[in-house]
Protein backbone atom coordinates (compact mmCIF):
# COMPACT_ATOMS: atom_id res chain seq x y z
CA UNK A 1 0.00 0.00 0.00
CA UNK A 2 1.40 3.62 -0.60
CA UNK A 3 0.57 5.12 2.78
CA UNK A 4 1.85 8.66 1.60
CA UNK A 5 -1.20 8.54 -1.67
CA UNK A 6 -3.59 7.16 1.16
CA UNK A 7 -2.74 10.36 3.58
CA UNK A 8 -3.18 12.61 0.65
CA UNK A 9 -6.57 10.68 -0.01
CA UNK A 10 -7.93 11.73 3.18
CA UNK A 11 -8.22 14.71 2.32
CA UNK A 12 -11.11 14.62 0.71
CA UNK A 13 -12.70 12.69 4.00
CA UNK A 14 -15.31 14.99 5.88
CA UNK A 15 -12.43 14.58 9.07
CA UNK A 16 -9.82 16.54 7.01
CA UNK A 17 -12.07 19.02 4.97
CA UNK A 18 -10.00 22.39 5.75
CA UNK A 19 -12.49 23.13 7.51
CA UNK A 20 -11.08 20.85 10.18
CA UNK A 21 -7.53 21.05 9.04
CA UNK A 22 -4.89 22.35 11.25
CA UNK A 23 -4.36 26.01 10.40
CA UNK A 24 -0.69 27.75 10.02
CA UNK A 25 -1.66 30.38 12.59
CA UNK A 26 1.62 32.38 12.28
CA UNK A 27 5.14 32.34 10.92
CA UNK A 28 8.28 34.49 11.60
CA UNK A 29 12.03 34.73 10.56
CA UNK A 30 15.02 35.72 12.17
CA UNK A 31 18.23 37.20 10.61
CA UNK A 32 21.69 37.49 11.65
CA UNK A 33 22.74 40.98 11.61
CA UNK A 34 26.06 40.69 9.64
CA UNK A 35 24.36 41.21 6.20
CA UNK A 36 26.83 41.45 3.34
CA UNK A 37 25.76 42.42 -0.51
CA UNK A 38 26.93 39.40 -3.00
CA UNK A 39 29.46 41.55 -5.01
CA UNK A 40 31.03 42.05 -1.67
CA UNK A 41 31.23 38.68 -0.38
CA UNK A 42 32.50 37.59 -3.67
CA UNK A 43 35.50 39.34 -3.06
CA UNK A 44 36.16 37.89 0.25
CA UNK A 45 36.24 34.75 -1.49
CA UNK A 46 38.36 35.33 -4.33
CA UNK A 47 40.85 36.32 -1.30
CA UNK A 48 40.04 32.94 0.48
CA UNK A 49 40.78 31.03 -2.85
CA UNK A 50 43.58 33.51 -4.08
CA UNK A 51 45.70 31.03 -4.98
CA UNK A 52 43.36 28.50 -6.81
CA UNK A 53 42.03 32.29 -8.11
CA UNK A 54 44.88 33.09 -10.05
CA UNK A 55 46.47 29.85 -10.71
CA UNK A 56 43.78 28.22 -12.50
CA UNK A 57 42.14 29.90 -15.68
CA UNK A 58 39.61 27.44 -15.54
CA UNK A 59 38.74 27.24 -11.57
CA UNK A 60 38.34 31.28 -12.26
CA UNK A 61 36.06 31.16 -15.10
CA UNK A 62 33.89 28.87 -12.86
CA UNK A 63 33.59 31.05 -10.05
CA UNK A 64 33.14 34.55 -11.74
CA UNK A 65 30.33 32.80 -13.80
CA UNK A 66 28.57 31.17 -11.00
CA UNK A 67 28.54 34.52 -8.64
CA UNK A 68 27.08 36.23 -11.97
CA UNK A 69 24.40 34.05 -12.74
CA UNK A 70 23.25 32.37 -9.74
CA UNK A 71 20.64 35.83 -8.79
CA UNK A 72 21.46 36.09 -5.03
CA UNK A 73 21.82 40.22 -4.26
CA UNK A 74 22.96 39.76 -0.75
CA UNK A 75 23.43 37.23 2.08
CA UNK A 76 23.22 37.55 6.17
CA UNK A 77 26.52 35.73 8.03
CA UNK A 78 26.43 34.01 11.09
CA UNK A 79 29.23 35.88 12.06
CA UNK A 80 31.48 39.27 10.89
CA UNK A 81 33.54 38.21 7.85
CA UNK A 82 36.93 38.74 9.96
CA UNK A 83 35.48 35.89 12.86
CA UNK A 84 35.53 33.21 9.97
CA UNK A 85 39.15 32.37 9.88
CA UNK A 86 39.20 31.47 13.42
CA UNK A 87 35.91 29.75 13.25
CA UNK A 88 36.53 27.35 10.13
CA UNK A 89 39.96 25.88 11.46
CA UNK A 90 38.09 22.75 12.54
CA UNK A 91 34.43 21.21 12.76
CA UNK A 92 35.02 21.55 16.55
CA UNK A 93 35.05 25.35 16.20
CA UNK A 94 32.64 25.82 13.30
CA UNK A 95 30.27 23.51 15.34
CA UNK A 96 30.64 25.83 18.13
CA UNK A 97 29.62 28.81 16.49
CA UNK A 98 26.69 26.77 14.97
CA UNK A 99 25.15 26.22 18.16
CA UNK A 100 25.66 29.48 19.52
CA UNK A 101 24.37 31.70 17.07
CA UNK A 102 21.48 28.72 15.90
CA UNK A 103 20.41 28.93 19.65
CA UNK A 104 19.95 32.80 19.66
CA UNK A 105 18.28 33.15 16.06
CA UNK A 106 16.35 29.75 16.73
CA UNK A 107 14.91 31.15 19.48
CA UNK A 108 13.71 34.42 18.26
CA UNK A 109 12.20 33.18 15.64
CA UNK A 110 9.92 30.78 17.55
CA UNK A 111 9.22 33.94 20.11
CA UNK A 112 8.32 36.02 17.31
CA UNK A 113 5.93 33.47 15.85
CA UNK A 114 4.42 32.90 18.95
CA UNK A 115 3.86 36.40 19.76
CA UNK A 116 2.18 36.80 16.07
CA UNK A 117 -0.09 33.77 16.98
CA UNK A 118 -0.82 34.65 20.13
CA UNK A 119 0.19 31.62 21.49
CA UNK A 120 1.79 31.20 25.22
CA UNK A 121 5.16 29.33 24.95
CA UNK A 122 3.55 26.77 27.59
CA UNK A 123 0.84 26.13 25.31
CA UNK A 124 3.19 24.25 22.72
CA UNK A 125 2.26 20.81 22.62
CA UNK A 126 5.14 19.48 20.25
CA UNK A 127 7.85 21.48 18.74
CA UNK A 128 9.70 20.31 16.07
CA UNK A 129 12.84 21.71 14.69
CA UNK A 130 14.93 21.27 11.71
CA UNK A 131 18.45 21.73 10.68
CA UNK A 132 21.04 19.90 8.34
CA UNK A 133 24.07 22.38 9.17
CA UNK A 134 25.40 21.87 12.65
CA UNK A 135 24.80 19.24 15.47
CA UNK A 136 24.35 19.60 19.02
CA UNK A 137 23.14 17.12 21.51
CA UNK A 138 20.46 17.66 23.37
CA UNK A 139 19.74 19.58 19.91
CA UNK A 140 18.98 22.76 19.95
CA UNK A 141 15.33 22.12 20.88
CA UNK A 142 16.19 21.88 24.17
CA UNK A 143 17.64 25.31 24.24
CA UNK A 144 14.57 26.93 22.85
CA UNK A 145 12.44 25.47 25.61
CA UNK A 146 14.56 26.44 28.57
CA UNK A 147 14.88 30.08 26.86
CA UNK A 148 11.00 30.62 26.36
CA UNK A 149 9.62 28.55 28.83
CA UNK A 150 7.75 26.19 26.89
CA UNK A 151 6.12 23.41 29.37
CA UNK A 152 8.03 20.31 30.59
CA UNK A 153 5.44 17.80 28.98
CA UNK A 154 6.27 19.14 25.18
CA UNK A 155 6.80 16.67 22.54
CA UNK A 156 10.43 17.15 20.95
CA UNK A 157 11.14 16.14 17.22
CA UNK A 158 14.34 17.07 15.89
CA UNK A 159 15.15 16.40 12.22
CA UNK A 160 18.05 16.29 10.61
CA UNK A 161 19.32 15.34 6.85
CA UNK A 162 16.32 16.48 5.03
CA UNK A 163 18.07 19.34 3.75
CA UNK A 164 15.94 22.13 1.99
CA UNK A 165 12.90 19.81 2.15
CA UNK A 166 13.05 20.26 5.86
CA UNK A 167 10.73 22.62 6.17
CA UNK A 168 8.13 21.60 4.36
CA UNK A 169 8.49 18.01 6.09
CA UNK A 170 8.27 19.50 9.55
CA UNK A 171 4.73 21.51 8.52
CA UNK A 172 3.92 18.07 7.56
CA UNK A 173 4.46 15.94 10.63
CA UNK A 174 3.45 19.13 12.64
CA UNK A 175 -0.06 18.91 11.33
CA UNK A 176 0.05 14.46 11.65
CA UNK A 177 0.68 15.80 15.01
CA UNK A 178 -2.62 17.83 15.29
CA UNK A 179 -4.53 15.49 13.34
CA UNK A 180 -4.29 13.44 16.43
CA UNK A 181 -4.77 15.95 18.67
CA UNK A 182 -6.75 18.64 17.05
CA UNK A 183 -6.83 21.17 19.96
CA UNK A 184 -2.88 21.68 20.43
CA UNK A 185 -0.48 24.02 18.99
CA UNK A 186 2.46 22.92 17.39
CA UNK A 187 5.81 24.73 16.93
CA UNK A 188 8.08 24.35 13.99
CA UNK A 189 11.54 25.85 13.82
CA UNK A 190 14.02 25.75 11.69
CA UNK A 191 17.82 27.17 11.62
CA UNK A 192 20.44 26.78 9.36
CA UNK A 193 23.95 28.44 9.04
CA UNK A 194 25.16 27.34 5.76
CA UNK A 195 28.27 29.37 5.89
CA UNK A 196 29.79 28.00 8.84
CA UNK A 197 30.07 24.72 6.50
CA UNK A 198 32.39 26.43 4.02
CA UNK A 199 35.19 24.05 2.98
CA UNK A 200 38.65 26.01 2.24
CA UNK A 201 40.10 23.03 0.76
CA UNK A 202 37.14 22.00 -1.53
CA UNK A 203 37.94 23.33 -4.85
CA UNK A 204 34.68 21.36 -6.40
CA UNK A 205 32.16 23.11 -8.72
CA UNK A 206 29.79 22.14 -5.91
CA UNK A 207 31.59 23.85 -3.48
CA UNK A 208 31.72 27.43 -5.51
CA UNK A 209 28.57 26.79 -5.99
CA UNK A 210 27.17 26.45 -2.47
CA UNK A 211 29.77 29.15 -1.13
CA UNK A 212 28.04 31.69 -3.67
CA UNK A 213 24.43 30.52 -2.79
CA UNK A 214 23.61 29.52 0.38
CA UNK A 215 22.88 31.78 3.45
CA UNK A 216 22.35 32.06 6.92
CA UNK A 217 18.82 32.25 8.91
CA UNK A 218 16.03 31.01 10.74
CA UNK A 219 12.19 31.09 10.51
CA UNK A 220 9.33 29.48 12.92
CA UNK A 221 5.54 28.41 12.38
CA UNK A 222 3.36 28.17 14.55
CA UNK A 223 0.40 25.56 13.79
CA UNK A 224 -3.00 24.34 15.60
CA UNK A 225 -6.95 25.23 15.80
CA UNK A 226 -8.18 28.22 13.74
CA UNK A 227 -8.37 31.07 16.74
CA UNK A 228 -11.67 32.23 16.50
CA UNK A 229 -12.46 31.02 12.81
CA UNK A 230 -9.97 32.82 11.63
CA UNK A 231 -9.98 32.80 8.28
CA UNK A 232 -6.63 34.65 7.45
CA UNK A 233 -4.82 31.56 8.49
CA UNK A 234 -4.70 28.69 5.80
CA UNK A 235 -5.47 25.32 6.27
CA UNK A 236 -3.20 22.34 5.68
CA UNK A 237 -5.49 20.14 3.34
CA UNK A 238 -2.76 17.31 2.68
CA UNK A 239 1.07 16.69 2.49
CA UNK A 240 2.56 14.07 1.00
CA UNK A 241 6.44 12.90 0.24
CA UNK A 242 7.84 11.74 -2.93
CA UNK A 243 11.04 9.67 -2.85
CA UNK A 244 13.10 8.88 -5.80
CA UNK A 245 14.93 5.80 -5.38
CA UNK A 246 18.60 5.29 -5.72
CA UNK A 247 19.66 8.96 -5.81
CA UNK A 248 21.42 9.37 -2.65
CA UNK A 249 24.44 10.69 -4.80
CA UNK A 250 22.54 13.68 -5.90
CA UNK A 251 22.67 15.63 -2.67
CA UNK A 252 24.22 15.64 0.68
CA UNK A 253 27.19 15.93 3.18
CA UNK A 254 30.44 13.90 2.69
CA UNK A 255 31.23 13.72 6.68
CA UNK A 256 35.26 14.92 6.71
CA UNK A 257 37.66 16.13 9.21
CA UNK A 258 37.40 19.44 8.94
CA UNK A 259 33.75 19.26 8.47
CA UNK A 260 30.48 18.98 6.19
CA UNK A 261 31.71 18.85 2.62
CA UNK A 262 28.72 19.75 0.35
CA UNK A 263 27.50 17.20 -2.55
CA UNK A 264 25.68 18.89 -5.11
CA UNK A 265 24.77 16.84 -8.63
CA UNK A 266 24.15 19.55 -11.85
CA UNK A 267 21.33 16.15 -12.52
CA UNK A 268 19.32 17.58 -10.03
CA UNK A 269 17.70 20.36 -12.19
CA UNK A 270 17.24 17.30 -14.88
CA UNK A 271 15.20 15.01 -12.15
CA UNK A 272 12.93 18.00 -11.15
CA UNK A 273 11.88 18.56 -15.04
CA UNK A 274 11.41 15.00 -15.43
CA UNK A 275 9.85 13.79 -12.49
CA UNK A 276 8.41 16.95 -10.93
CA UNK A 277 5.19 17.35 -12.71
CA UNK A 278 3.77 13.88 -12.75
CA UNK A 279 4.11 14.00 -9.05
CA UNK A 280 2.62 17.36 -8.66
CA UNK A 281 -0.45 16.29 -11.12
CA UNK A 282 -0.49 12.99 -8.61
CA UNK A 283 -0.60 14.38 -5.19
CA UNK A 284 -3.46 17.26 -6.53
CA UNK A 285 -5.27 14.26 -8.22
CA UNK A 286 -5.86 12.63 -4.90
CA UNK A 287 -7.10 16.35 -3.63
CA UNK A 288 -9.69 16.62 -6.44
CA UNK A 289 -7.74 19.46 -8.09
CA UNK A 290 -5.11 20.48 -10.88
CA UNK A 291 -1.84 22.71 -10.98
CA UNK A 292 -4.39 25.42 -12.61
CA UNK A 293 -5.97 25.78 -8.70
CA UNK A 294 -3.34 26.80 -7.28
CA UNK A 295 -3.35 30.52 -6.75
CA UNK A 296 0.00 30.63 -4.57
CA UNK A 297 3.06 28.69 -4.96
CA UNK A 298 5.54 28.72 -2.19
CA UNK A 299 8.45 27.29 -3.51
CA UNK A 300 12.10 26.92 -1.63
CA UNK A 301 14.59 29.49 -3.18
CA UNK A 302 16.44 26.59 -4.38
CA UNK A 303 18.48 28.23 -6.74
CA UNK A 304 18.50 30.05 -10.03
CA UNK A 305 18.28 26.42 -11.61
CA UNK A 306 16.30 24.85 -9.49
CA UNK A 307 13.47 28.01 -9.30
CA UNK A 308 14.18 27.69 -13.20
CA UNK A 309 13.61 23.75 -13.80
CA UNK A 310 10.53 23.51 -11.46
CA UNK A 311 8.83 26.88 -13.56
CA UNK A 312 9.31 24.88 -16.80
CA UNK A 313 8.29 21.46 -15.53
CA UNK A 314 5.24 22.87 -13.69
CA UNK A 315 4.51 25.38 -16.89
CA UNK A 316 4.10 28.32 -14.45
CA UNK A 317 3.24 31.89 -15.52
CA UNK A 318 6.23 34.31 -15.52
CA UNK A 319 5.53 35.74 -11.95
CA UNK A 320 4.24 32.52 -10.08
CA UNK A 321 7.28 32.09 -8.23
CA UNK A 322 7.75 35.74 -7.78
CA UNK A 323 8.31 35.67 -4.14
CA UNK A 324 10.78 32.85 -4.39
CA UNK A 325 12.95 34.99 -6.95
CA UNK A 326 12.55 37.52 -4.83
CA UNK A 327 13.94 36.03 -1.31
CA UNK A 328 16.35 34.51 -3.28
CA UNK A 329 17.84 37.83 -4.40
CA UNK A 330 17.45 38.80 -0.46
CA UNK A 331 18.83 35.69 1.63
CA UNK A 332 20.38 33.47 -0.71
CA UNK A 333 18.84 29.37 -0.37
CA UNK A 334 18.56 29.05 3.23
CA UNK A 335 17.71 25.29 3.01
CA UNK A 336 15.37 24.16 5.00
CA UNK A 337 14.22 27.51 6.48
CA UNK A 338 14.04 28.97 2.77
CA UNK A 339 10.23 28.03 1.96
CA UNK A 340 9.38 29.56 5.43
CA UNK A 341 10.79 32.55 4.33
CA UNK A 342 8.13 32.27 1.27
CA UNK A 343 5.31 31.36 3.31
CA UNK A 344 6.22 34.26 5.83
CA UNK A 345 6.27 36.38 2.97
CA UNK A 346 3.19 35.79 1.25
CA UNK A 347 1.15 35.27 4.88
CA UNK A 348 2.53 38.92 5.69
CA UNK A 349 1.95 40.56 2.81
CA UNK A 350 -2.19 39.57 2.84
CA UNK A 351 -2.47 38.97 -0.64
CA UNK A 352 -4.22 35.55 -0.54
CA UNK A 353 -8.03 35.62 -0.33
CA UNK A 354 -11.04 33.41 1.03
CA UNK A 355 -11.01 30.01 -1.09
CA UNK A 356 -7.28 30.59 -2.09
CA UNK A 357 -5.17 27.34 -2.63
CA UNK A 358 -1.78 27.22 -2.02
CA UNK A 359 1.18 24.74 -2.79
CA UNK A 360 4.30 24.37 -0.65
CA UNK A 361 6.95 22.21 -2.24
CA UNK A 362 10.72 21.86 -1.60
CA UNK A 363 12.87 19.07 -2.80
CA UNK A 364 16.08 17.99 -0.81
CA UNK A 365 18.20 15.12 0.02
CA UNK A 366 17.39 11.42 -0.80
CA UNK A 367 16.21 12.56 -3.36
CA UNK A 368 12.95 13.70 -2.33
CA UNK A 369 10.04 16.43 -2.71
CA UNK A 370 7.97 17.73 -0.12
CA UNK A 371 4.50 19.17 -0.60
CA UNK A 372 1.92 20.66 1.46
CA UNK A 373 -1.55 21.75 0.00
CA UNK A 374 -3.19 24.98 1.72
CA UNK A 375 -6.06 26.54 1.86
CA UNK A 376 -7.44 29.83 3.04
CA UNK A 377 -11.26 29.27 4.14
CA UNK A 378 -14.20 31.86 3.88
CA UNK A 379 -15.30 33.75 6.84
CA UNK A 380 -18.79 31.86 7.55
CA UNK A 381 -21.76 34.08 8.38
CA UNK A 382 -22.37 34.47 12.59
CA UNK A 383 -25.70 32.30 11.77
CA UNK A 384 -23.56 29.40 10.19
CA UNK A 385 -21.09 29.39 13.28
CA UNK A 386 -23.42 28.95 15.71
CA UNK A 387 -25.72 26.63 14.01
CA UNK A 388 -21.71 24.59 13.78
CA UNK A 389 -21.56 25.40 17.17
CA UNK A 390 -24.87 24.45 18.14
CA UNK A 391 -24.67 20.75 16.13
CA UNK A 392 -27.67 21.73 13.76
CA UNK A 393 -27.61 21.26 9.88
CA UNK A 394 -28.59 24.34 7.98
CA UNK A 395 -30.21 24.63 4.77
CA UNK A 396 -30.04 27.03 2.36
CA UNK A 397 -32.68 27.79 -0.50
Amino acid sequence: MDHGRAEAEMSNHPRYAAEGAPAIRAAATALPPHQIDQETLSVLLRELWGEEYRASRRWKTVFDQVNRTVRVGRRSLALAPGDYPAALESFASANAAWRRVASELATAAAADALGRAGVAPGDVGHLIFVTGTGIATPSIDARIVNRLGIGRGVRRTPIFGLGCAGGVAAVARATDYLRAFPDRTALVVSVELCSLTLQRGDLSVANIIASSLFGDGAAAVVLGPAANGNAAAPRVIATRPYFYPDSEELMGWDVVASGLKVILSPAIPVLIRERLAADVDDFLGTCGLTRAAITHWIAHTGGNRVLEAMSEALELGPDALARSWRMLEETGNLSSASVLFVLDDLLSSGEARPGDYGMMIAVGPGFSAEFALLQWLFRPAPILRFLRRSGRNASLS
